[in-house]
């Protein structure tokens, strides 16, 4: 190989190297779904839920909430925002024989994560009275109905909202300049391909090998 050609390799090389990291995304795909989340029933931060509404009974003081967002995954989740304060939410329900309290915290979401020709309701927080064996699903639909479900069992609005769409993926570039929200927390990190680090590695490989192979051809030459 002729200097010339092993220069022409190193540009040719950097070039797609630069088209590759010009091809990653600055912003992932996410999904707009409702996410579901408990609480210490004296006040406390929130933490996702490891179960669904609908397996997941909570006992007499306990705090749920659901938040409407766009995320990737659970570790990237936006926290409801309203206060889980079961005292605050239920302190005007006494208690009763045979049944329990739950305090449920519903956070509709930003304007930026709602669905085309959408806008989402004010937060609110209600307490639920459900029988002793009712279920979080149970306490969300004594508080807050309509409820929409889809064939798999997945929880697609609360209250009617959105209006249409279930955990559907949406491209979050829309979202790039709104204010960030607290993240959950851990490291259930989901796979969508290959991660910027990733490519621009490979196109640092590609970059170097180039270059070694110019500077042995200036070296044979010389």
């Amino acid at each position: 190989m002729t200097a010339a050609r092993a220069r022409a390799l190193f540009v040719s090389l950097l070039a797609g190297a630069t088209a590759v990291l010009g091809a990653a995304p600055a912003h992932a795909d996410g999904y707009r779904y409702w996410s579901f989340w408990q609480a210490p029933a004296a006040g406390g931060a929130w933490t996702y839920a490891t179960q669904g509404p609908a397996t997941l009974r909570p006992a007499d003081g306990s705090v749920v909430g659901f938040r409407f967002a766009v995320s990737k995954d659970s570790a990237d989740a936006a926290k409801p925002r309203g206060a889980a304060d079961f005292a605050a939410v239920c302190a005007d329900t006494p208690a009763e024989d045979g049944g329990k309290r739950v305090a449920v915290v519903l956070d509709f979401g930003t304007p930026a994560d709602a669905p085309a020709g959408e806008t989402p309701p004010a937060a609110r927080s209600a307490c639920a009275k459900v029988g002793a064996d009712g279920s979080a699903a149970d306490a969300l639909a004594a508080v807050a109905k309509p409820l929409r479900y889809d064939s798999n069992a997945l929880l697609c609005a609360i209250a009617g909202y959105p209006r249409t769409g279930c955990g559907e993926k949406v491209n979050e570039k829309a979202d790039a300049g709104k204010p960030a929200e607290p993240k959950a927390t851990g490291s259930d990190k989901g796979d969508d391909g290959p991660s910027v680090s990733l490519i621009g590695g490979i196109a640092a490989v590609a970059v170097l090998g180039a270059a070694a192979v110019w500077q042995t051809r200036r070296r044979r030459r010389g």
